[in-house]
């Protein structure tokens, strides 16, 4: 497969700048891999799907807040410096993209918040946009953290151009979050509210839950035509026992096993044991995922409608199948389904 393979029209309306009113209420469409019959339900119509034993597995990262903005020393330039990873806890050490990138160089320092009481030294250039930072900061490492939680903003995706919204705070984040580490949101499961949580449950729905904390590399646009020469950032990843065990149970007995979201589906295919069984894993993943490709854990998956060209869409065409894969996502656009973070989600089943 190629990257032109990936390319479509994607109308700019139909990116979804806001969420829906209600998180289960987005819209939903069910792609029937071995029939091919696409169907048009809302989102909470996923529990008509599963029955008792079936296991979803999802992905309990949380979003920090990790968009800050500082001015510059001496030009007071306003600078956007986006949180990726820590580096080392003890030196304060981060890995942070900066916009704009031309006016930062090694030795330039940021002061932030207004009394200008958090101040960063750049102290490496990493790439051609992203730096590596040291924050100065006299209080405690605890301090340090709540301080950077006080002055960042939610990182909602740049194609969202308004500004950020006091709901976007609970709403850009699922809400079985747990683990604090992600850039960015695990998407797909944004759709589950506490009520249909509750109403899978009591039908006898099972939950592993992982955690891969997503960075900014799985948005990052493939520029090789050949999809094997691509290579994804790494992202942490946590598998426990608890997890393994409720996903290999449910493979013995023949159930449907649902990943919810493309994260959820890249943390099970990241480790997978030579029996086709899911193992513990703790450590680091930088798994690309595109057709053709055998998946060993999954057989359902929930996502939502992503961006041409993106890595996303290549999981999901090696998932469903290229053909119709095109087909669903043509449908989507006749049928003005939203895309991207904030949009519509698909069930793909067998």
């Amino acid at each position: 497969m190629k990257l032109s393979h990936f390319n479509f029209e994607l109308p700019k309306e139909l990116l979804a700048e806001y969420p829906s009113e209600n998180r289960d209420e987005s819209k939903l469409m069910v792609v029937h891999r071995k029939s091919g019959k696409i169907e048009h339900k809302m989102f909470k119509d996923l529990i008509d799907y599963f029955d008792e034993g079936d296991v979803m597995v999802l992905n309990n990262t949380k979003v920090f807040p990790a968009r800050l903005y500082g001015n510059k020393e001496k030009t007071g330039a306003r600078i956007e410096v986006f949180l990726l990873r820590e580096l080392n806890e003890e030196q304060r050490l981060w890995d942070v993209l900066v916009d704009p990138a031309r006016k930062i160089r090694i030795g330039n320092k940021l002061y932030f918040g207004e009394d200008e009481s958090l101040v960063a030294e750049v102290i490496d250039n990493t790439t051609s946009r992203g730096r590596t930072l040291r924050f100065l900061y006299d209080g405690s490492y605890t301090d340090f953290r709540r301080k950077l939680r006080e002055l960042g903003e939610t990182p909602l995706p740049k194609y969202i151009k308004r500004e950020v919204e006091p709901e976007d705070e609970s709403r850009y984040q699922t809400i079985y979050a747990k683990y604090e580490g992600a850039v960015a949101a695990p998407t797909a499961g944004l759709h589950f509210s506490k009520h249909l949580l509750k109403r899978l449950e009591i039908k006898g729905i099972d939950f592993a839950e992982l955690t891969l904390h997503v960075g900014l590399g799985t948005f990052n646009p493939v520029e090789v035509e050949d999809l094997s020469k691509h290579k994804m950032d790494s992202e942490e990843l946590v598998i426990d026992e608890k997890a393994t065990e409720i996903v290999n149970n449910a493979k013995n007995q023949k159930r449907r096993i649902c990943a919810v979201g493309t994260t959820a589906m890249r943390g099970l295919e990241s480790a997978v044991s030579s029996e086709h069984m899911l193992n513990t894993f703790e450590g680091w993943t930088n798994k690309f995922i595109f057709p053709p490709y055998e998946f060993s854990i999954a057989n359902a998956m929930v996502t939502n409608f992503h961006l041409p060209k993106s890595t996303l869409l290549m999981m999901v065409s090696a998932f469903m199948g290229h053909d119709l894969m095109k087909r669903a996502y043509k449908e989507a656009i006749l049928e003005g389904y939203r895309f991207y973070s904030y949009g519509d989600a698909m069930l793909i089943i067998d």
